[in-house]
């Protein structure tokens, strides 16, 4: 009898968050907000697919985000001549190295090829980071960025999962726990 009763509830529990989640009143990442140090980093009441874009590594090749599934991914939206955005590679760059679980890209979307953004990031500690680029501001349109730097949260499906306009402290211990308990390391 015990076990009709645990079996009942558990399909009634079931159908009760199905309901709740069909409806958008329950979030798959619900219970997975960010800390006060990252009060920047919103995440997405219906998260969506990132979109189908594509952008060059430091040699020139081309890449497409969605060869990235599987992980989480942290993508920054920045460039050379935006103080904030400058300012903030070495906290990304520390989290990188903290947090392994997740991929932080940094995209370079501010300069054509006149900027060794690999140099770059090297000259402001942040030479751990790849340099990615997006010479075409595809990037920039794709995910709504109308200033910088903006960051993205893209979860292993290929879902964006919340969006940071503005600088954040991405390396503080709490943020880097944070990033740990997402990914699951």
């Amino acid at each position: 009898m015990t076990k009709k009763i645990i079996i009942s509830l558990a399909l009634i529990t079931a159908v009760v968050m199905g309901v709740l989640y069909g409806k958008g009143l329950l979030s798959v990442h619900q219970g997975l907000e960010p800390p006060a140090s990252l009060s920047a980093l919103v995440l997405e009441k219906t998260p969506k697919s990132a979109p189908d874009v594509h952008f060059a590594d430091p040699k020139g090749t081309r890449h497409a985000l969605q060869a990235f599934r599987g992980r989480y991914v942290l993508l920054n939206l920045w460039a050379t001549w935006c103080g904030p955005c400058v300012n903030e590679l070495p906290a990304l760059a520390r989290l990188a190295s903290f947090a392994p679980g997740i991929r932080v890209m940094v995209m370079n979307t501010g300069d054509k090829d006149t900027v060794d953004a690999a140099a770059f990031l090297k000259e402001h500690q942040a030479g751990n980071l790849v340099a990615y680029r997006d010479n075409e501001k595809v990037m920039m349109r794709s995910f709504g960025a109308y200033a910088l730097p903006m960051t993205v949260l893209i979860d292993p499906e290929g879902k964006i999962v919340a969006k940071a306009a503005g600088p954040a402290e991405w390396d503080t211990p709490e943020a880097v726990k944070y990033f740990k308990r997402i990914t699951g390391t």
